[in-house]
């Protein structure tokens, strides 16, 4: 009996909200809150509307790093003790999960709506493949393919959590060594890609791992030192929010050094001064989820709730942003920014998570009606 209490007191505890879950719901708000942003700058004339805008989009310009952070953080907590054997079973969910939700919703967005294509279109098989497997069906589709490859090589990270486990010298090393590479592949982007006119493939390094190597290993540090560092933070959280607002500064003093009109490729993830920033924001989120555990927060199961959907909601949310925006055409220029932004980031998200909750609820109903009639049969 004292064993099967433990099971349960442990699956409890890998089930409840962790750092990971509140980096994703934190994520995927501010993602499409981005895609909003992108619609609405375009039709925005006025100077102090367009660095208004600008200006929101620059503070919650940390929704990838966010993303895989939370994933890897929460992917090596509930499976703290995975080896190689583990990874077929851990593909075959993963598969489920997340991969052919990321194909269904690809085709989707290339054959329903194939003006939402980035960099070029397809015109022949070859063409439609291609951008099929790259990111570009869908404006926000290409951190999908980066976030994907994560999973592929979660071994790594399995194998990182165990190394360094109990010793803060090699979690240390492993950061910095981390770190240093991040900031020269960051300098590397800004010299050959950003505001460069370069082959044109080159935006592909945006789309490959290393780029956000950095906050993979954040999550596994983490989780390996959790104990460590829970603490330092919750007694740390005031120079913590001083540094975040120092970074958020520096990045938007650059951001708006470009002046008028306001251009969101102007705010790329890949500058050194980025890599510090997303860095800052997401202890900033880590600290206060450590304080909503420690006070026992009621609101700890729906992040949870809203985590589990993240990124099946997240893959759909530009087509229902798509149609609420083709939808409210004619109200759009009746009504104050102030009023459009929040209401098309509210309605975008509802139908998100409403559709990918649904889905989810259907194809569950549907597999076991058909377990039933299988079983009837046999």
């Amino acid at each position: 009996m004292a064993g099967g209490d433990d099971q349960l007191a442990e699956l409890t505890r890998l089930n409840q909200a962790d750092i990971g879950d509140c980096e994703k719901l934190m994520a995927v708000t501010t993602v499409m809150t981005q895609s909003v942003i992108s619609f609405l700058l375009p039709q925005t004339r006025a100077i102090g509307q367009q660095f208004f805008l600008g200006g929101i989009y620059e503070l919650i310009k940390f929704s990838a790093p966010a993303f895989i952070f939370g994933i890897v953080y929460s992917t090596v907590r509930t499976h703290p003790a995975a080896r190689w054997h583990d990874y077929p079973q851990f593909m075959l969910n993963r598969w489920h999960v997340l991969f052919i939700p990321s194909i269904l919703w690809t085709a989707v967005y290339l054959v329903g709506l194939p003006q939402l294509q980035q960099h070029q279109h397809y015109h022949n098989w070859a063409s439609f493949c291609w951008q099929f497997i790259n990111g570009n069906a869908a404006p926000h589709l290409w951190y999908n393919v980066m976030m994907l490859q994560f999973i592929i090589i979660m071994p790594l990270f399995w194998w990182l959590a165990r190394v360094m486990q109990h010793n803060p010298s090699r979690g240390w090393l492993l950061f910095v060594l981390t770190l240093l590479f991040e900031i020269c592949w960051h300098l590397l982007y800004e010299r050959l890609v950003f505001h460069n006119s370069h082959p044109q493939y080159w935006y592909l390094l945006d789309r490959i791992f290393p780029s956000f190597l950095i906050f993979a290993v954040g999550g596994v540090l983490t989780y390996a030192f959790a104990k460590r560092l829970q603490p330092f933070i919750a007694q740390h959280w005031l120079a913590q929010l001083a540094f975040w607002l120092l970074c958020l500064y520096i990045v938007t003093a650059n951001f708006f050094h470009y002046g008028y009109p306001v251009r969101l490729t102007n705010a790329p993830y890949y500058l050194p001064s980025m890599v510090f920033y997303n860095l800052s924001t997401i202890g900033l989120i880590a600290t206060f989820l450590t304080h909503l555990q420690r006070v026992h927060n009621q609101w700890l199961p729906l992040i949870h709730w809203v985590a589990l959907y993240a990124h099946r909601a997240f893959l759909g949310h530009v087509f229902w942003l798509y149609w609420l925006w083709q939808g409210c055409q004619h109200f759009l220029p009746w009504l104050p920014l102030e009023l459009t932004l929040p209401l098309l980031v509210v309605f975008t998200v509802a139908c998100s998570f409403a559709f990918a909750y649904g889905a989810h609820r259907t194809w569950s109903g549907v597999k076991r009606r058909c377990g039933h009639h299988q079983i009837k049969n046999g």
